[in-house]
């Protein structure tokens, strides 16, 4: 009729998991059951992440220490009183494990009462009779005030409490115990009619029985009660069963019918396994699979005045058939707490908690619940208190700055709205006005003798192109689309190619020039424009072909970078290969190299005008850009990236606009008389 131990030690852990309860002391009977338990509750402990602060065995009845053994363990008692972490006790073993241990601490400390340290939550087993522990006359108590109580379940019964104002001996003639019971409760006798009484000191059967202390006379039903109460129904329905059953009926021998007195004890065991009723408390009684009677436990919080008396107060219970982890309800506004915590709920931890935003650090030689708590590490948050592990965002949130929450990222890339996007927008546009001034300007002075020089169909390749170097950094302004992620690498390449191709081709063109004016030169044949037009035209297909085989394998495709930047997914192009976006760089950066070496070393050969010397100066600013883009490309993040790349562009086109043409456009413009082929002839002299 009492159920399971195991769901008693589950009801223990829930509780102490409530109130966050997780360092606590254990005071155990020092038996075989006190070791069971030990062994059961560390391991449910161990699970559920609770500490045992310490474990001390206390005396049961039937074994009474020495005086030394006594000695040593009211040295011992008085320490975990001292201990201002652990606020909870737990009481495992019957009524004369709360004697003992009061006798320990009387012992220890005759003026234990006093002691400021004695603020403490007490926690009982069913085992544990209170009622019965109180009842040490000249003792006080008040140290068990608030104590938690787990007891077998009961409810209370029609008619109950009228029996008993209404008992009386009448009928219970023969019921010694009684007859004990009433003379001791009330100090009174029974007159013996063979003797002379005192009538002052007679059993009237007026005492009213609810004048009782509790400790005495409890007037509501008890757990023991109500297990009693339910064990005679069961077998009342076994028996109703056992004899209604067709085995019964048969069991008839010559007219002859089995009576109570011919039945087995045993014969009940499996009538009393499958019956299953309603008691007059509209509870359901029936039994498990182990003979044991389903039914939970409740918990009682027990208030104690300092005459020692005390009212029990139910303030939740242990639900059987509730889902895992909601076996314990139980109401918090009904418990009345030790005077010392002034109604405030008592923390009993090893540790304070770690609040959200950080996580436990076990310290080194003591148990899991004691550790320290440490900041989540960058990039990572702790929503709950207590985490042993901080844990990242979702890709598309970061942490906020406590590093207890995610807030969502902003998609961020290079608007042509925000002062950097318009900023490089305006000088792309300004300088591709500059550019076409430039073109205009020779375009209308075509025929005059600086324009003649070197080539003038190059010179207005060189142009044009460097017009769409400008114009071909928009692309990469904006949120990145498909059309644009695909075309804007590859035209970029292509583009630079063709320009620096021209500067390759005007250059050389120098070069061929001044060794072909020698005598007898085998050269005279490659001056023209033939070898010019060549030079741009294959040097551009190279890099075109480049560009080909990485569109139509792995093209740049828009792509949403979520791990460069923490607060922001950056919307960017991913290049696909990265193999082929670097060889497109390189092929660029040889073309440029080849032109810078050749300018430099054409750089003191006389010509009409002196162009490899601009060249070579155009280059070498084209060179020191591309060198310091990459390693500044690689070291930034987010849309920065975009932007870097884009000065690049700008930079290095506007370095050979204004090196190569500017000198000229100077001539053209501002010393005419400096443009005719005499003032040519003379500076070339």
């Amino acid at each position: 009729m009492v159920p399971s131990e195991d769901r008693q030690y589950k009801g223990l852990i829930r509780l102490l998991q409530h109130f966050d309860w997780t360092w606590v002391g254990l005071f155990v009977v020092g038996d075989e059951s006190g070791d069971r338990f030990l062994q059961a509750i560390e391991q449910l402990f161990s699970r559920n992440q609770i500490c045992s602060a310490f474990s001390q065995r206390v005396p049961n009845q039937a074994h009474i220490p020495s005086l030394d053994d006594l000695k040593g363990l009211t040295k011992i008692i008085d320490q975990p009183f001292m201990d201002q972490k652990t606020k909870t006790f737990i009481i495992y073993g019957e009524t004369t494990v709360l004697q003992w241990l009061i006798t320990l601490m009387f012992l220890a400390d005759p003026d234990y009462k006093e002691n400021l340290s004695v603020g403490k939550v007490w926690i009982t087993t069913a085992q544990i009779d209170f009622a019965v522990g109180t009842l040490i006359r000249g003792w006080n108590f008040e140290i068990f005030e608030g104590t938690l109580s787990f007891a077998l379940h009961s409810s209370e019964l029609a008619g109950f409490q009228s029996y008993l104002r209404n008992i009386r001996l009448s009928g219970t003639q023969g019921n010694g115990f009684f007859k004990d019971f009433w003379e001791q409760a009330f100090s009174c006798s029974f007159p013996d009619l063979s003797a002379p009484t005192n009538a002052d000191g007679i059993c009237t059967m007026e005492e009213n029985p609810e004048s009782l202390p509790g400790a005495v006379f409890e007037m509501r039903m008890t757990g023991h009660s109500y297990g009693i109460y339910n064990a005679v129904y069961a077998v009342a329905h076994a028996l109703h069963a056992l004899y209604s059953s067709r085995f019964t009926h048969r069991a008839r021998i010559r007219g002859k019918r089995h009576d109570l007195q011919d039945l087995q004890p045993w014969q009940l065991h499996s009538f009393l396994h499958s019956i299953s009723f309603n008691n007059s408390a509209g509870e359901t009684v029936s039994f498990n699979e182990d003979m044991e009677m389903v039914a939970g436990f409740d918990v009682v919080n027990i208030a104690i005045f300092p005459n020692n008396s005390f009212r029990k107060v139910k303030v939740g219970r242990v639900d059987p058939d509730a889902l895992e982890g909601e076996e314990l309800i139980i109401n918090e506004d009904l418990i009345v707490w030790h005077r010392r915590f002034n109604q405030v709920l008592p923390l009993s931890a090893c540790t304070n908690s770690c609040d959200p935003g950080y996580q436990k650090k076990k310290k080194e030689g003591e148990k899991f619940c004691c550790f320290d708590c440490n900041p989540c590490p960058d990039g990572k948050i702790s929503v709950q208190k207590d985490m042993s592990d901080c844990f990242r965002c979702p890709e598309d949130q970061y942490p906020n700055k406590d590093r207890d929450g995610c807030i969502p990222k902003i998609i961020s890339f290079l608007s042509h709205e925000e002062p950097s996007g318009m900023s490089l927008a305006s000088l792309a546009l300004s300088f591709s006005l500059v550019t076409v001034v430039v073109l205009g300007t020779f375009m209308k002075h075509k025929d005059t003798p600086i324009v003649k020089a070197n080539n003038r169909d190059i010179t207005y390749v060189l142009l044009l192109s460097l017009l769409l170097c400008f114009l071909c950094s928009l692309l990469f302004l904006g949120q990145p689309w498909k059309v644009t992620c695909f075309l804007r690498q590859s035209a970029f390449g292509i583009i630079f190619s063709v320009a620096v191709s021209c500067v390759l081709a005007k250059t050389i063109t120098v070069v061929v020039a001044f060794v072909a004016t020698k005598p007898g030169s085998s050269m005279r044949k490659w001056v023209g424009k033939r070898m010019a037009n060549s030079i741009v035209l294959s040097c551009s297909l190279i890099q075109a072909g480049i560009c080909g085989v990485w569109l139509a394998t792995s093209p740049p495709f828009p792509d949403l970078d979520m791990q460069s930047v923490i607060t922001e997914i950056t919307a960017e192009c991913n290049e696909g290969s990265v193999t082929m976006f670097y060889l497109v760089l390189g092929y660029l950066g040889l073309l440029s190299i080849i032109s810078f070496t050749v300018a430099f070393l054409a750089r003191k050969l006389p010509d009409s005008f002196n162009e490899a010397k601009f060249i070579t100066f155009s280059m070498l600013v084209f060179c020191s850009i591309w060198l310091t883009f990459v390693p500044t490309y690689l070291s930034t993040k987010g849309k920065y990236m975009v932007a870097v790349e884009i000065f690049s562009i700008l930079a290095s086109s506007a370095g050979l606009l204004g090196c190569i043409f500017f000198p000229k456009c100077y001539i053209i413009v501002l010393k005419p008389k400096l443009n005719n082929k005499e003032q040519l002839m003379r500076r070339k002299i």
